[in-house]
């Protein structure tokens, strides 16, 4: 990729000028890329993408089928698999090196089957939740996808919108951008057509717009110079190339990972060094040394993590809950409280205004009229209280006409509150109508109106405005304040303008509590999850709330108290506290870290542009189907609704994939440990190998064949009841205590064998073949769950596949030359009963020891819900 002298990545198809295209006219850079004020046309904008590529910063295609395929034999297993079949064919073994590649490519394809369709439905979940911008093509607006966007196209902006690309501004009203990200300015910077000097940099580009960035109010045409990976944020991440931070969940598959290869190598070693020690052919030895390796691996569970995860996403998508990322699945399972908003979430939402009173507190029209000029001209960030007091006014026989609108000074979250600027009838008296936060606005104001004048805001006056913002907020309602002042004809408005203004009135909101709010809240509390509700809105109307939903309203901090804390002093605070309200925007992830810091593992649902920092911190972020596009791109869930109860059913089936997920692990090892752990046992104590190796690749294969079904598993509701982690400790002791288990019914099968059979090496082979896969493939009925496996029903797949590799076993001795390859004989009926008999008395005794073992271990809520600290 060549590049301009200031740095900036070229496209490959951009005239000279567009570098740099910051300094020069947007009529020239318009032309340069072959388009205009309506857009490019539709074949021209085919014809950039098919040139320049998609507007993506990572080039991260799904992979093709062959792909995908060619994948499975990249892992080390498939390799051991290899290098053993290579030796039986340097050797002329042309049947067990058959043997062998039949069974790598049996379990490769078993693998790519399940993995190929989960990543299918993975894709169209994405698919869902692409991101879209709206477009001009051939002069009309349309929506696309953001990796359709080109040079040359024109986009319409707003608040909330992610910025898809870079480009310039061709008309801007009241456009604030955040490009914290860019240049590192916290606060928003505004955007205005232009042109700028061809040095400047990033930050003094005031006529450009950046990837990454997002729009904080106002409106924007921009054109669009540089997509994907020749953006600003392109180069820069080109450069960076940062590794992603690992997940909870991915941290506890890699020391799983870990456990794994220290038990492999002390086994295979041992049993390398005692066959050569006995003189044991070489080939032979390596064979049964490499065959125990992959015996012990669950060389299935990159698959069964796919498909267990991905059957999870689908299942909780029909529930309105749609995984972004899929190893969120488990941290949602994890989670120990939820961040949440009370607007929407505890509220209907659904707010009108309930009455417009004057500073005496009387209902005065003129408040009305002078809010509902301030929302109806408002064209920042679109609410729900702008939209009350429109309707409003509209039920009042108010209107904008004879009003022109001059200027705006945008909300920010800073000042809480927004200025609008309007005449009457071309007057050159000017009119600033502010309306906000109750606290913010009679901070700016100087004057009271009562009556037709305005009397000085007198402390007494400023303590009976405050008992009346108090009573009404205590009542449940949400109060705003409005302020004016009156300028001569001046050109310019700014945030300094917003003094000695004068005190008009209140605003009073209704948004009443769901009816189903408390019920969701106690339903998740019954799950492990405790609520924390953080919100800008004032102490008093929030502690009503909390109250009306059964939280604790003495529980509370408020913003000023946060900002006079220490992080130690947060720390211990925070998770005794309910309610964090007036809060400002840049307390929420401190609030996050804070209960982290404390060993929780923290869910946030927001969907505000002020939510994306908080999202981010959190170890689950959780956004809405309709959230602002800088909310729902940092979250890992959507909800396509804003409901608790909706939420709770996806918490839920984060646990059931995790717990089912954690029984491949669990129960797949274990038994392979044991039977591991049996042949390295036997193999100084027999004259012969206690199995081939190729009937160790087989009994592996066979036995992973029903695991695929335990996706489908159902879950106890004790195991739904509580958050669960990773744990790799209780893994490895699951693994010795059950393995152990099995190893006893090994060394009990290897006597009835030699003692009572004088079982020959084929005999021995065959029958010890059928009971270890017996006891693999039954086992799973049993260790599923912590109850009598009499008590909890396994899911009908996992049973019937279970019941047919069973059939399965007792078939093989008995298929003629097919047996024969693998040195299977024949078992008589008394052979067969005491295969059945040692099979059963294994099923009894690990029922036993199960009961023993969930005695010994329980599980244990309430330092499950601590989660792990970090």
């Amino acid at each position: 990729m060549d590049r301009s002298p200031e740095g900036l990545a070229r496209p490959p198809t951009a005239p000279e000028h567009v570098t740099g295209y910051w300094s020069h006219s947007t009529t020239d850079v318009m032309a340069s890329l072959g388009s205009s004020s309506g857009g490019l046309t539709a074949e021209r904008a085919a014809a950039q993408l098919a040139t320049v590529g998609p507007n993506s910063v990572q080039d991260a295609p799904r992979l093709s089928a062959l792909r995908l395929l060619l994948r499975q034999f990249e892992s080390p297993l498939a390799l051991v698999l290899a290098f053993a079949a290579s030796i039986s064919l340097m050797l002329q073994q042309w049947v067990d090196a058959g043997i062998i590649l039949a069974i790598i490519l049996g379990s490769s394809l078993l693998s790519f089957f399940q993995e190929y369709r989960a990543s299918s439905a993975v894709a169209d979940l994405k698919q869902r939740l692409a991101l879209t911008a709206r477009v001009l093509r051939n002069g009309t607006e349309r929506t696309v996808p953001v990796k359709e966007i080109v040079p040359g196209d024109v986009i319409l902006l707003s608040a909330g919108n992610l910025i898809p690309a870079d480009g310039l501004v061709l008309e801007a009203q009241d456009f604030l951008v955040t490009e914290a990200s860019m240049t590192g300015e916290s606060f928003p910077v505004k955007k205005r057509p232009g042109v700028v000097a061809a040095k400047a940099a990033l930050s003094e580009r005031t006529n450009t717009v950046f990837l990454g960035a997002s729009v904080r109010s106002g409106t924007a045409k921009v054109l669009v110079v540089q997509t994907g990976r020749r953006t600003e944020f392109g180069a820069i991440a080109e450069r960076l190339r940062a590794r992603p931070e690992e997940t909870d969940f991915a941290r506890g598959v890699r020391q799983f990972g870990y456990l794994l290869i220290r038990v492999m190598i002390i086994i295979v070693l041992f049993v390398l060094t005692v066959n050569v020690a006995l003189d044991r052919p070489v080939v032979d030895s390596l064979l049964f040394a490499a065959a125990l390796a992959v015996g012990l691996s669950p060389e299935l569970l990159p698959a069964i993590i796919s498909v267990t995860l991905s059957a999870g996403a689908r299942a909780m998508a029909r529930r309105g809950v749609i995984v972004r990322r899929l190893d969120a699945i488990e941290n949602l399972g994890s989670m120990t409280i939820l961040c949440i908003d009370k607007t929407g979430t505890l509220t209907t939402g659904t707010i009108v205004l309930h009455d417009a009173l004057d500073a005496c507190g009387a209902r005065s029209k003129e408040v009305l009229r002078l809010a509902c000029l301030n929302a109806a001209f408002e064209t920042g960030i679109a609410n729900p209280l702008d939209a009350a007091l429109v309707v409003a006014g509209t039920e009042a026989g108010l209107s904008t006409d004879g009003y022109a609108k001059l200027d705006e000074i945008p909300y920010d979250f800073v000042r809480r509150r927004l200025t609008i600027v309007v005449a009457r009838n071309g007057a050159g008296q000017h009119e600033m109508i502010t309306k906000g936060a109750f606290a913010e606005v009679l901070a700016a104001c100087k004057f009271v109106r009562e009556g037709d004048g305005d009397l000085p805001l007198e402390d007494r006056v400023r303590a009976r405005l405050e008992a009346t913002f108090e009573e009404r907020s205590s009542e449940g309602f949400r109060v705003l304040a409005v302020a004016t002042r009156s300028f001569l004809a001046k050109s310019d408005y700014d945030r300094d303008d917003e003094a000695d203004m004068t005190f008009q009135g209140f605003l009073v909101f209704q948004d009443p509590p769901k009816a189903d709010a408390a019920q969701a809240i106690g339903d998740l509390a019954r799950l492990g999850v405790g609520i924390k509700v953080i919100s800008g809105d004032n102490r008093f109307v929030t502690a009503h709330v909390a109250r009306t939903v059964g939280l604790d309203p003495r529980a509370l901090l408020t913003g000023e108290e946060i900002a006079g804390m220490r992080d130690e002093a947060l720390w211990h605070t925070a998770p005794r506290t309910d309610l964090f309200v007036e809060i400002d925007p840049q307390q929420k992830e401190r609030i996050v870290r804070a209960l982290q810091r404390t060993g929780h593992s923290v869910g946030y649902l927001g969907d505000g542009i002020n939510d994306a920092p908080a999202l981010h911190a959190a170890d689950v972020g959780v956004s809405v189907a309709e959230a602002v596009d800088v909310a729902r791109d940092s979250a890992d869930i959507i909800l396509t609704s804003r409901d608790l109860g909706v939420l709770r059913e996806g918490v839920e089936g984060g646990r059931r994939t995790f717990a089912n997920t954690l029984k491949y692990i669990s129960i797949t090892t274990s038994a392979n440990f044991g039977n591991m752990i049996s042949m390295a046992l036997a193999t100084p104590l027999l004259p012969f190998l206690p199995l081939a190796a190729k009937q160790i690749l087989l009994n592996n294969f066979l036995s992973d064949l029903p695991s695929i079904a335990i996706s489908s598993d159902k879950v106890d509701p004790e195991r739904v009841a509580a958050p669960q982690r990773w744990n790799v400790k209780d893994i490895r002791r699951f693994m010795i205590v059950f393995g152990l288990v099995s190893s006893v019914f090994d060394l009990l099968t290897f006597g009835v064998l030699l003692y009572i059979f004088h079982a020959g090496e084929a005999l021995f082979q065959t029958s010890w073949f059928m009971i270890s896969l017996l006891t693999e493939l039954t086992v799973v009925l049993v260790l599923r769950t912590r109850r009598s496996a009499l008590q909890s029903r396994p899911s009908r797949l996992l049973l019937w596949s279970t019941l047919a590799a069973a059939a399965a076993t007792f078939a093989i001795p008995f298929l003629g030359q097919a047996s024969t390859l693998f040195g299977f004989v024949p078992l008589s009926v008394m052979e067969l009963a005491a295969v059945a008999l040692i099979v059963g008395g294994y099923i009894v005794a690990t029922e036993v020891a199960k009961t023993w073992y969930f005695r010994r271990f329980p599980l244990n809520p309430s330092s499950a819900a601590m989660g792990a600290v970090r």
